[in-house]
């Protein structure tokens, strides 16, 4: 490996790389050494519209810097359309080493307005199309015995966030899957990882503030979460430096890299003869109360600036 090309000569899918997050991915991929495929539907921070424009302007930049880039304007929330993405790369590269599930968009309602079409898109495009961009390349991915998935989650999955209860279902099924795919490919040497970022984008702008602290807030992400500050993690997890890590979530928030926890027994209780909705009213409530998960969105539990 050159020095400092921690990608040299793979092959990178972005998904959603025509803007923001990204866009920032690919660029820094490329100037890492891969080729990559550059998606994005071009479409709105809700999904509607398509411009093919959005993703081949940052494949230009790459090429105008002396990398290797392609294009593709397809779906991934469609199945044939995911297939598309991977065979784009195998047919313009000859092969694919990592695919990077960063497309997204928002619906964001309170749950008692959500419509069933807010709850199908969100779903479709985050955790559908995480599926179907795996699923396209896990052929490839086995037979070569090597590979490595990058799957964008969130805080508002992982913590919780109001008016965003289809972001989060969506998001926190995708670390389940990540996992499922982790330990279903381990044997081919193919892990895979979450990541958690911490950005300005179209889509954090979107998101409603309700109190004066929350657009302070706000107003700091945009200066401090550049998406810049959240490339190398992804670049990092595509390379061989990361071949030991698999399973994982992880998060980037301007200079800080968190690593977070999985759901794990916290504490239990027992009782001789078995439990009565009583008995657990009276002594399995009062042990676990103390170790219950409190009800903060995700703006509130990061409660210090970015560092």
């Amino acid at each position: 490996m050159a020095e400092g090309k921690s990608v040299q000569d793979k092959v990178i899918v972005v998904t959603g790389a025509g803007r923001g997050v990204g866009r920032a991915i690919a660029l820094l991929a490329a100037k890492e050494g891969a080729m990559v495929v550059v998606n994005d539907l071009g479409g709105d921070e809700r999904g509607t519209g398509a411009d093919r424009g959005v993703a081949q302007q940052v494949v230009d930049e790459i090429v105008a810097a002396g990398g290797k880039a392609v294009a593709s304007g397809a779906s991934v929330a469609d199945a044939d359309g995911a297939q598309s993405i991977v065979e784009t790369a195998v047919k313009t590269f000859g092969r694919i080493d990592c695919v990077i599930n960063n497309a997204g968009i928002l619906r964001d309602r309170m749950f008692h307005n959500m419509t069933h079409d807010e709850w199908d898109a969100v779903i479709k495009v985050h955790l559908y199309g995480c599926f179907n961009m795996s699923k396209a390349a896990a052929p490839y991915f086995k037979e070569q015995k090597s590979g490595s998935y990058v799957h964008y989650t969130s805080t508002s999955g992982l913590i919780g966030n109001i008016g965003q209860a289809n972001y989060m279902a969506a998001k926190l099924g995708i670390v389940g899957l990540s996992r499922g795919i982790a330990m279903d490919m381990a044997r081919y040497n193919v892990r895979s990882n979450c990541i958690a970022p911490f950005a300005w984008s179209r889509l954090i702008g979107t998101i409603p503030v309700d109190t004066p602290e929350q657009a302070v807030s706000v107003e700091l992400a945009k200066k401090a979460l550049t998406p810049e500050h959240i490339a190398p993690l992804p670049v990092f997890l595509a390379s061989d430096a990361a071949a030991s890590v698999s399973g994982q979530i992880f998060a980037a928030r301007s200079n800080e890299i968190y690593l977070f926890s999985q759901p794990r027994v916290v504490r239990s209780v027992h009782r001789d003869g078995g439990w009565t909705p009583t008995a657990i009213a009276q002594t399995a409530l009062p042990a676990f109360r103390t170790s219950f998960s409190e009800l903060k969105p995700m703006m509130d539990f990061f409660s210090w600036d970015p560092i």
